[in-house]
């Protein structure tokens, strides 16, 4: 029985029915001619979501995606140093001491997941040195994907590959060029290192493109791609990956005066974050409506659930897996 076929049979009810019903209404999106944002969140470049989002993006089953800086640069460590990783199954029982001996050994915890700086961090750190310096001598600027990207498809880091490169995200959408928008880029463990050549003196933060210069750009590229069928909005879990770029839509009507903007066109999320408590993260759908994101038609799903989980789920539905 094919993954599809196992789920369509299963999953029937409560949150599994919504997996099914938001994984058919992506499909029904796109086959419809609509295109669709993919906003990532949380953790899931070091979850290995890439195993199944690069597929999706090989298959042009993703025309956008934003994301944390956190999720663009460690599906590329992954792609490095995925055998210095040490999993810590027990982490719930981890001592103050025990966390402190994990940094003192250069270990970066993310939940059972501990990221190794030296092969991972400053591994990257030494090309992208290279690759930012160069473009400020010439006087050139770039946003934080587009240097990513240039780093990627220039081979540098083919030497150290340590999984089928097929299941690194960052590199099928380097070969395929789609646009990534990375708000608040700078609270990345790289941006945290663009920022301290700046306040050393070696590099200029203007080398970097801005967060309102991503937003520049994404307004102008949600106005050229929202004809017809629209842009879709799938978003796995919360956080400023969906909450940024989910605001175009508005600021092009109310404050663009663009008042013939289409709505996102297709809205779900994945999260677990509660609803009532204040948080945009746990709002239900519905009242996107309130803020001029989405229409009263606007087909609107919510999977309370987690998503490193539901979401390569999703994905098999889609690819037909």
């Amino acid at each position: 029985m094919q993954i599809s076929e196992f789920l369509k049979h299963h999953y029937r009810h409560f949150n599994a029915a919504a997996l099914i019903d938001a994984a058919d209404g992506y499909v029904t999106h796109l086959q419809e001619g609509g295109k669709m944002m993919v906003t990532l969140a949380g953790a899931m470049s070091t979850a290995e979501l890439g195993k199944s989002l690069a597929e999706m993006i090989r298959q042009d089953k993703v025309h956008i995606i934003s994301c944390t800086g956190a999720n663009l640069e460690e599906d590329i460590m992954n792609l490095v140093a995925h055998s210095h990783y040490k999993r810590v199954p027990n982490y719930r029982d981890l001592s103050p001491k025990e966390e402190w001996e994990l940094l003192e050994n250069h270990y970066n915890r993310v939940t059972d997941t501990c990221i190794p700086e030296e092969e991972a961090f400053r591994r990257l750190q030494k090309h992208l040195w290279d690759i930012w310096s160069n473009a400020e001598k010439s006087g050139k600027r770039f946003f934080p994907h587009e240097f990513m990207y240039q780093m990627l498809l220039s081979g540098v880091l083919e030497q150290y590959y340590e999984i089928d490169p097929k299941n690194s995200w960052m590199l099928a959408a380097a070969e395929k060029n789609i646009p990534i928008v990375v708000p608040g880029w700078e609270d990345s463990t790289m941006g945290n290192i663009f920022a301290s050549y700046c306040i050393k003196g070696q590099l200029k933060a203007s080398t970097m493109k801005s967060g309102i210069e991503y937003m520049m750009w994404l307004a102008d590229w949600y106005t050229k791609n929202s004809g017809g069928k629209g842009v879709g909005f799938f978003q796995i879990g919360g956080g400023i990956a969906g909450d940024f770029p989910i605001c175009v839509v508005p600021m092009l009507y109310q404050d663009m005066e663009m008042y013939d903007i289409p709505f996102w066109s297709y809205f779900c999320q994945i999260s677990d974050s509660t609803t009532s408590y204040g948080s945009y993260s746990g709002a239900v759908p519905n009242e996107k409506i309130t803020w001029g994101k989405l229409d009263i038609d606007t087909p609107k799903f919510i999977v309370e659930s987690d998503a490193t989980i539901v979401a390569p789920l999703m994905f098999a539905i889609i690819l037909g897996w």
